[in-house]
């Protein structure tokens, strides 16, 4: 079929999310949490909630769907479903199960469009080791996919985004640069056709990423999707009440979102990301508007980025590199000083 969903989005992926700024100004009026068992809620910014169940199990809750990031039908759903995946592996869990969560518009496209689109989740899904057990559809103007997944973690082994300490490493276990390659795609501007490298990217489930620091034992962790690596690094401090350096040159980038962005490509989320870290980010001379844009990215269905000991950083990076994880980068340093806040600089010193 001839389809190019992405046509049919006015934002694409993970970059249609509502900006950090708009979310976390509403969050703070919700009622405060009271249940006992819930371990992990929305006070934190983490990727999924936790609730226990008895000594042994907790579940792991999260949804997540978006409108178009590629064209294929089939690629859209199987992005979609490794991006939700993605918030559980992040909290060290495994997934159990999952319902699919559809918006289409039957007045544009095809019912064999929603049945690729479905496929490709469901055969996602299947790579995770569980099923789609069902689902809700709605009527919508732009196609929207995505997942409501359960998970299961120990309740003393949860992995949240608020154990960071000072002198702990920040891991980073896939590149930077998607939401770059996927607006150069719907821009029609992808001269290289990197959108298969972003599409073999975003599809690569964070299960290994998952299983190396789950073996080691890390201090924190987060999934990188639309708020960027900087916004969701922000997360992990403001959690933490800590701050942090990255090196910008240490961080992994796909190397055509570099000419591209030099360009002028970037999605709309990118440049929002990087407006409202403003406030929160001191960049060095050195770093340029470019390597800031890359920085906060808003990727879909990234990499996890992991927050780990001094003592365990050798083994971390080992595990990762064994397990062929996209990347195994050492991208900065947790210090001490106001919680989230991040330092740029070019270069690792010392």
């Amino acid at each position: 079929m001839t389809v190019q969903l992405t046509q049919l989005a006015k934002r694409a992926g993970c970059a249609a999310k509502q900006p950090p700024g708009y979310l976390f100004s509403l969050l703070k009026h919700l009622p405060a949490i009271t249940d006992p068992n819930v371990l992990v809620g929305s006070a934190t910014a983490d990727d999924a909630a936790v609730y226990q169940l008895n000594d042994e199990i907790a579940l792991v809750l999260t949804t997540d769907f978006f409108t178009p990031v590629v064209d294929e039908p089939y690629d859209f759903g199987a992005v979609a479903a490794a991006n939700a995946l993605s918030d559980v592996y992040a909290m060290g869990g495994k997934p159990l199960t999952a319902l699919n969560l559809v918006g289409f518009p039957d007045d544009k496209l095809e019912p064999e469009v929603l049945g690729e689109i479905l496929r490709g989740g469901a055969e996602t899904a299947r790579r995770a080791g569980i099923d789609l057990v069902g689902g809700h559809t709605i009527k919508s103007d732009e196609p929207i996919y995505g997942l409501a997944v359960t998970g299961i973690v120990h309740p003393q082994h949860i992995i949240s985004n608020a154990g960071a300490q000072a002198g702990d490493y920040l891991v980073l276990s896939k590149p930077l640069g998607i939401g770059i390659l996927t607006t150069a795609a719907k821009q029609r501007r992808d001269p290289h056709a990197a959108i298969r490298k972003a599409i073999n990217l975003m599809t690569t489930l964070n299960a290994s990423a998952c299983e190396a620091m789950v073996e080691v034992g890390v201090q924190a962790a987060t999934d990188i999707t639309g708020f960027g690596f900087l916004g969701h690094l922000r997360n992990i401090l403001m959690a933490s009440h800590c701050s942090a350096t990255v090196w910008a040159g240490e961080v992994p980038v796909v190397s055509e979102a570099w000419e591209y962005v030099r360009e002028g490509i970037a999605p709309g989320g990118t440049h929002a990301n990087r407006r409202f870290l403003a406030d929160w980010v001191a960049y060095d001379a050195a770093i340029d508007t470019e390597t800031q844009l890359v920085l906060c990215d808003a990727q879909t269905s990234g990499g996890l980025l992991m927050v780990v000991s001094a003592e365990n950083l050798e083994r971390l990076v080992a595990g990762l590199k064994e397990r062929e994880t996209p990347a195994w980068s050492v991208v900065g340093q947790v210090t001490a000083g106001n919680a989230g806040r991040i330092a740029v600089v070019q270069n690792k010193i010392g």
